[in-house]
C-alpha cells in the first residue's frame, strides 16, 4: 500500500503530506478545488511525463516522495530495484530547466526506472480513460493483457517484421530496369561519395584537438623557444649553484636529520628544472608549422563534417550507411535472380507468420470466454438488470498485422431480450465507466494500489451506492484511492479527505483535511445538496455512514 505521500512545489500545493490508510480512501470537495492534482502528483513520482509548468509559481523545482509498504513484489523487482524490505521510498524531481531527478530509496535512477517499478505498484484509471473502451484496438489490447499472450504476440511481431523485410527485397528484386538503374547510380554515388573520404572511427574528435595546436603552432613555437631558452639558461646557471646548495644540505642532514627532507626537496628540484627543460626541447622539436599540414587538415575537416551532415550525425552512422549501401547496391545489381528465392522465402516465412497468427487466434478465443464470464460477474451488481458482456474475436487471414489477424471488440447488452452489440454503439458513459471498472477489478489482481479518478462520472442514487460498495470491494487485500463527487462513494471509505483551494492576492493554495467524526458527516451532507445538523441531507448522511459500517 501507499504508506505516504509528500508534494511540494507542485501546481498549486505549496507542501503537502499525506497518510493513507489500508483499504478504500477517498478525496472529495468542491469541483475545481484540486481533487486530481494528488493522483497527477503520484502518477508523476512514478514516471509519469512531467511538465515544468506544473512547478508552483516563485519555485526552482517540485518535489514528489512516495512510501510503499508492499509483501507482493516478484523476487525478481525486488532485485532489480534493490529493494531488500517491504518498505521504501520513492522520489522524483524536476527543475524549471526541465531537469529530472529520479531516486528509489535514495539511489539516483533513470525516469524510466521508476515507470517501470510503478507499473508493479499501482493501475491508474483516470477521469477520461472510459473512453478508451470506444476503441477497437484497445479491446485487442485487453484480451492479451488478461490472457497473457506476451510472447506468442511478440512472437507473431516478429514474424511479420519477417515478412515485411523480405517483402521489401522481393518488390526492390520486382523493380523496372529504368527504377532499378536510378536507385543503383544514386547508391553508387552516396558510397563513392563516402569511400573517397574513408573516415576512420574517432577521426574528427582528433581533428577537433589537432586543429586549435596546428593553427597556432608559429606563435607556440616562438612562445617554446623563447620559455626553453630561459629555463635552460636558469638551470645552467642554477646547475652548478644548486648542486653545491644539494651537497651542502646532504652533509648538514647527516649531522641534523631534520635537515633531511630539506635535502630531498632541493635534489627534487633539480631533477624538476631538468626534465622540464627536456619536455619543453621535445614540445619545441615536435611543432609541426607547415602551412600545406594545417590546409589539408583543414579540408579533411571541412569533408568530414559535410559528410556528417548528410549520412551522420556521427562517423559510426557514416560507416553504417556505407554497409547499408554496398548491401543494397549487390541486391539491385543480383535483383533478376535473387526474386525467385526471395519468392521461395517470403512464401516460407508467410506460412510461419499464418501458423502463429491462428494459433495466437485460438488461444484469443479461449481467453474471449473466460473474460466475457468474469467481466459479466464483475458488472451485474453494479445495478444491471440482465446484463450481458461478450468478446467477438474474427480472425481475418488477408490482413494480418504485427498484432495477428484478429479484430477484438466487447459486446454489450443491458437490458433483457437485447441482442449483444458492439460497446461503442449502445452503452452509456455510466453503463462504460462500470464495465471499466468492471475490467480493472478483472485485468489487475495483483497490483497493490489501484488509483479511479470519477470512475462515477455519469451515475448516481442507488447504482452510486453499488459502486462504492464495488470500490470498496475492491479494497480488500489491497489499497484503493478514488477522487468522487458521489455521496455514495464517499460514505463507504476506510479514510476520507477533504479538497479544499483558497486563494488572495498573490497566489492560490490547496489544502487536504482528513475526516473523520461530524466533519466526515458534514461533507457527506454537503454531496447530499448540503444543510446544517438538522436538515434532511444531514441525516440522510448520517444513515449512509451508518448504512457503510
Amino acid at each position: 500500500m501507499l504508506s505516504h505521500l509528500r508534494v511540494q512545489h507542485f501546481a498549486i500545493i505549496d507542501d503537502l503530506t499525506l497518510h493513507f490508510a489500508p483499504g478504500l480512501n477517498v478525496f472529495s470537495g468542491e469541483t475545481g478545488a484540486g481533487k486530481s492534482i494528488v493522483i497527477e502528483a503520484l502518477g508523476f513520482v512514478l514516471g509519469a511525463r512531467g511538465d515544468v509548468s506544473l512547478i508552483k509559481d516563485g519555485a526552482d523545482k517540485m518535489s514528489v516522495q512516495a512510501q510503499f509498504i508492499s509483501s507482493v513484489l516478484p523476487a525478481p523487482v525486488r532485485q532489480q530495484y534493490g529493494l531488500t524490505a517491504d518498505q521504501f521510498t520513492l522520489r522524483r524531481e524536476l527543475d524549471r530547466k526541465g531537469k529530472n531527478k529520479a531516486f528509489i530509496e535514495g539511489r539516483p535512477v533513470t525516469v524510466a526506472a521508476l515507470a517501470q517499478l510503478g507499473q508493479q505498484l499501482v493501475d491508474f484509471h483516470g477521469q477520461h480513460d472510459h473512453q478508451s473502451l470506444l476503441h477497437a484496438h484497445v479491446h485487442l489490447q485487453l484480451l492479451d493483457q488478461f490472457a497473457r499472450h506476451e510472447k506468442l504476440v511478440s512472437q507473431v511481431s516478429a514474424a511479420w517484421q519477417t515478412v515485411q523485410s523480405i517483402q521489401a527485397k522481393l518488390n526492390a528484386a520486382r523493380l523496372s530496369a529504368q527504377e532499378k538503374e536510378r536507385l543503383l547510380d544514386m547508391s553508387q554515388y552516396q558510397l563513392d561519395e563516402i569511400e573517397r573520404i574513408s573516415p576512420k572511427p574517432g577521426e574528427d574528435a582528433d581533428l577537433d584537438a589537432a586543429l586549435p595546436k596546428l593553427k597556432h603552432a608559429g606563435k607556440l613555437l616562438e612562445l617554446a623557444a623563447e620559455a626553453y631558452e630561459e629555463l635552460y639558461a636558469a638551470d645552467a646557471s642554477a646547475t652548478s649553484r644548486g648542486s653545491k646548495a644539494a651537497r651542502a644540505l646532504s652533509a648538514m642532514a647527516d649531522l641534523d636529520e631534520n635537515l633531511a627532507p630539506l635535502a630531498q626537496n632541493v635534489q627534487s628540484a633539480l631533477v624538476t628544472l631538468e626534465d622540464a627543460a627536456t619536455t619543453l626541447s621535445d614540445y619545441k622539436d615536435g611543432l609541426d608549422v607547415d602551412e600545406n599540414s594545417l590546409d589539408k587538415m583543414l579540408e579533411r575537416h571541412e569533408k568530414i563534417k559535410r559528410l556528417k551532415l548528410k549520412y551522420g550525425p556521427e562517423i559510426a552512422d557514416i560507416l553504417k550507411t556505407a554497409e547499408n549501401l554496398r548491401t543494397q547496391i549487390d541486391n539491385l545489381k543480383h535483383a533478376d535472380e535473387r526474386a525467385q528465392d526471395l519468392q521461395t522465402e517470403l512464401d516460407h516465412a508467410h506460412k510461419e507468420l499464418l501458423k502463429l497468427a491462428q494459433t495466437l487466434h485460438d488461444k484469443r478465443l479461449k481467453a474471449a470466454e473466460k473474460l466475457s464470464a468474469q467481466i459479466t460477474a464483475q458488472i451485474k451488481p453494479l445495478g444491471f438488470n440482465q446484463v450481458k458482456f461478450g468478446v467477438a474475436v474474427d480472425m481475418d487471414e488477408e490482413n494480418i498485422t504485427s498484432t495477428g489477424a484478429d479484430k477484438v471488440e466487447f459486446l454489450f447488452s443491458p437490458n433483457p431480450g437485447q441482442a449483444l452489440r458492439p460497446l461503442k454503439n449502445i452503452a452509456s458513459g455510466g453503463e462504460i465507466s462500470r464495465v471499466m471498472l468492471g475490467l480493472k477489478t478483472v485485468l489487475a489482481p495483483t497490483v497493490p494500489v489501484m488509483v479511479f479518478d470519477e470512475v462515477d462520472a455519469g451515475i448516481g442514487g442507488e447504482t452510486g451506492w453499488l459502486v462504492g460498495e464495488k470500490l470498496r470491494a475492491c479494497a480488500q487485500g489491497r489499497q484503493v484511492l478514488c477522487v468522487t463527487h458521489l455521496a455514495q462513494v464517499a460514505a463507504q471509505a476506510n479514510q476520507n479527505f477533504y479538497v479544499s483551494k483558497s486563494a488572495d492576492k498573490q497566489t492560490t493554495h490547496v489544502s487536504i483535511t482528513p475526516l473523520s467524526g461530524d466533519k466526515l458527516t458534514a461533507e457527506i451532507a454537503r454531496m447530499l445538496g448540503g444543510g446544517d445538523k438538522k436538515s434532511a441531507a444531514y441525516s440522510h448522511a448520517k444513515e449512509l455512514l451508518s448504512h457503510a459500517q
